[in-house]
């Protein structure tokens, strides 16, 4: 089931209570014309509120805020870094790294690019995760001059429980849309992310 924008939704009703209202308190002929033309306006500019894109990025935030929640609550999370999840320290961007860190670790550069972030932020991101015990950085073995990445123990602990939470959180996302629409989201940004 497609859901429209509230505006869509609530312009039918608007039209029904204005047509039981009757004769009484019209809108004069300057009203009349200022409703036509934001009404003119808004729906002119709806895409910008519907469009594909923005409907993918309030999806994954809602996912990822999901997630989140989800790891606060577990009980596999480290303690202290459920705590952190649990008062909001943990972010949709330390995600980037669970998310991209592959187990055999990888260089800054390279999670960087993954994750579709700089350098620069990358590295902040990474230095916080090292202060938590997430990450720890590695000579290179291909390159004496470079490090990597890699999970300390403590973040494959974290890795497992954030596994779990995305396990539950597309669950649940299976059990609101359903599974045939799950399925067919799934195999579209699949095939659109290819």
């Amino acid at each position: 089931m497609v859901s429209l924008p509230y505006d869509l939704q609530m312009g039918d009703q608007r039209r029904l209570v204005g047509a039981a209202a009757g004769s009484a308190g019209l809108p004069s002929a300057g009203e009349k014309e200022s409703a036509a033309s934001r009404s003119e306006e808004s729906h002119a500019d709806l895409w910008r509120k519907t469009h594909l894109g923005r409907l993918l990025g309030h999806a994954m935030r809602r996912f990822d805020e999901r997630v989140l929640q989800l790891m606060a609550a577990s009980e596999q999370a480290p303690l202290a870094l459920a705590n952190l999840a649990a008062r909001d320290k943990v972010g949709a961007a330390h995600i980037h790294i669970t998310r991209h860190l592959p187990l055999e670790g990888a260089r800054l550069t390279e999670l960087a690019t993954w994750a579709g972030m700089t350098k620069q932020s990358m590295g902040d991101l990474v230095n916080q995760c090292e202060a938590w015990g997430l990450v720890t950085r590695e000579p290179d073995p291909g390159d004496a001059r470079a490090r990597r990445i890699v999970f300390t123990p403590t973040g494959l602990d974290w890795l497992a429980a954030f596994r779990d939470a995305v396990a539950q959180a597309e669950a649940e996302f299976r059990a609101s849309v359903g599974n045939e629409v799950a399925t067919v989201v799934a195999l579209g940004l699949e095939a659109y992310a290819a």
